[in-house]
Order: structure tokens, then sequence, then C-alpha cells
């Protein structure tokens, strides 16, 4: 059994995620332009080794921390940034409930068909990233009143979002090269915040909020350059 890393993470995939964020870094910083870093963050997710990973970052400047592992360990190859199960294994309806204190769902889970997150003074974090998605459409209705609730989803899924705000926000922000895939799964949010707000996000696995914020904040301004033909 090959020995695990802090956290329970796997060594290959605490590598791309270290390796990830270097390239955040020197994307950045316009070591590499916008094409150069989605190829190799893509490579990166497609990777089966970890010497595949380390490959990416050999040939750009700066040195990188990388964690010791076997050179002969591998993983299973991850699929398109999303997990899709049978959709006899999937449940109907489930519920999260947060009220005056906060609730959470990340790792590898499965939703059910239809999930209701209801926050109350207090706040929710659905992390669709290791979920395992039923075939076709997720349904996800939160309804926020006086607190919030984030939702995170992986690149690749389809994300539909039509929600009321009440005195408070009902936002999306996802990567502008996200592309429709009509076999992808679809995520489907809906619902009222009221003095409250509901935010869906696209991030990549590993990644923070904040490096979130500031990958699509490049990106922007490399779209710009382009469009100004500099």
């Amino acid at each position: 059994m090959a020995e695990g890393t802090e956290g329970g993470r796997s060594p290959l995939k605490h590598t791309r995620e270290v390796t990830i964020d270097a390239l955040m870094e020197l994307f950045a910083n316009d070591v590499v332009n916008v094409d150069e870093f989605e190829r190799r963050v893509g490579a990166a997710h497609a990777a089966s080794t970890i010497n595949e990973i380390e490959a990416l970052l050999h040939d750009l400047p700066g040195s990188v921390n990388l964690p010791a592992v076997s050179e002969h360990q591998t993983t299973p190859a991850p699929g398109p940034g999303y997990l899709v199960t049978a959709a006899s294994h999937v449940k109907d309806s489930a519920f999260t409930v947060a009220v005056l204190g906060g609730a959470h769902r990340q790792g590898r889970w499965q939703p059910a068909r239809k999930n209701t997150c209801i926050t109350l003074m207090g706040g929710a974090e659905i992390d669709f990233r290791e979920a395992v998605f039923g075939p076709g459409v997720t349904e996800l209705r939160v309804f926020s009143a006086l607190g919030g609730t984030d939702v995170i989803v992986p690149p690749g899924i389809n994300v539909e979002v039509s929600g009321i705000a009440l005195l408070g926000g009902f936002d999306q922000q996802t990567d502008e090269s996200t592309v429709h895939d009509p076999a992808a799964p679809t995520l489907r949010v809906t619902g009222v915040a009221c003095m409250g707000g509901v935010e869906v996000t696209t991030r990549h696995a590993g990644e923070s909020a904040r490096a979130s914020r500031r990958r699509r904040k490049q990106l922007r301004r490399e779209q710009r350059r382009r469009l100004r033909g500099g």
C-alpha cells in the first residue's frame, strides 16, 4: 500500500496541487502566457504519474519544493475534472441545514438528484470538486437568510444559475474559457437569498479562493491584451 501524505492526500494528488500552485505563481508573474498556463494545468490534471507532473516545471525558471515520493509510484489518471456514477446509485433527495452555525460538504461525496441547502443566520460551503455526480441534471436549491452559501464547482461540468436576491446577492463566478459539453453533467443552482448571499464559483482541485480570483483576473487581463493586439 502506498504511503499517504499529510491530510490523507495521495502523493500524486499532493504533487499535482503543488505544481498547479507553482504554475499560477509563474503565470501571475508573466513567466508563462495564458495558452502555456492552460496547457500545463490541463496536463497536470491528466497526468497519471508523479514524474509526468514534475516534468511540467523542469524547463521553467525558479525552484519548487515538490514532495519526495517513489519514482515508481503511479495512480490512475483522473477524468475530465468530474466523476459520474450510474443513475441507479443516486438518491432522490438530500438536505443540508445551517442554523446559527456552519455546514460543509466536501471531499468525495455523492449528491442526490435534488439537493436543498438552507442557511439561517449561518453559513454553508458545498464543494462539488470531488463529488460523484449522477448522469444528467443535479439540482441544488439554496435558501439563505441572514447568512451565506458558497457553492464550488469543478471545471468541465455545465452550471446553470438562476436565483432571487432580496437585499442580498446571488452571484456566479465562472471561467471565461468554459465550453458547454452536452455529455457532461449539469449542476442547476436555484433559490433565494434574503439579506444574505449565494456565490457559485468554478475552482480547480486544490485551488484556494484567493488563487482562483487571481487566476481569473490574469485570464481577463490576457484576453484584453489579445483584443488590443498586444
